[in-house]
């Protein structure tokens, strides 16, 4: 069995992480993932990360509570159990809709917002209970990290750690894995 190897180099700077991001890019090293106690802004067109598809996701959620809002609605205030409210029909779902609205705008921004979380954390992997992936601890606080595989490169570990030594890196950790 073959082995592996993968590299962990630590920043203490979010502008330090990003030029070494870009030198090693432009030396053809295949970044896997960057650990940052918040976002870097520009970080992932610079590692090759596409476009998350969230907002769809969250169109979708959002969508689907318009239609149990107004579903909703149209069953509890006019099918099931009609009142007189205010003075305003109630026997079509037409008539009542300008009421409707401020509910279903509301809960469809609720319906959006959960399902948006929900899709998140279960993506990345971070809903309690689920392993933790983190490299470090420290980039939870004030450090940053670089992840690159030996097997995604085409440069052996030598020659990976010659181009990360000329980065203003802070450390740097090399673990063996079985592929």
């Amino acid at each position: 069995m073959e082995t592996k190897k993968v590299l962990h180099v630590m920043y203490d700077d979010d502008g330090k992480l990003m030029e070494a991001a870009k030198q090693l890019v432009a030396k053809g090293v295949r970044i896997k993932d960057v650990y940052s106690p918040f976002p870097v802004h520009g970080i992932d067109p610079v590692i090759g990360v596409k476009r998350t598809r969230l907002a769809i996701a969250s169109f979708m959620y959002a969508t689907t509570g318009t239609c149990l809002a107004l579903f909703g609605m149209w069953y509890f205030m006019i099918q099931d159990w009609p009142m007189n409210i205010g003075g305003k029909p109630s026997f079509s779902l037409i008539e009542n809709l300008p009421a409707f609205v401020p509910v279903t705008f509301e809960f469809s921004v609720l319906c959006g917002a959960h399902g948006m979380a929900i899709t998140y954390l279960l993506r990345n992997g971070t809903l309690p209970g689920m392993p933790a992936s983190n490299p470090d601890p420290r980039t939870t606080d004030d450090m940053f990290v670089l992840e690159i595989l030996t097997e995604e490169n085409e440069m052996d570990a030598a020659a990976l750690e010659a181009a990360l030594n000329d980065t203003d890196l802070l450390e740097i950790s090399i673990k063996e894995y079985a592929a």
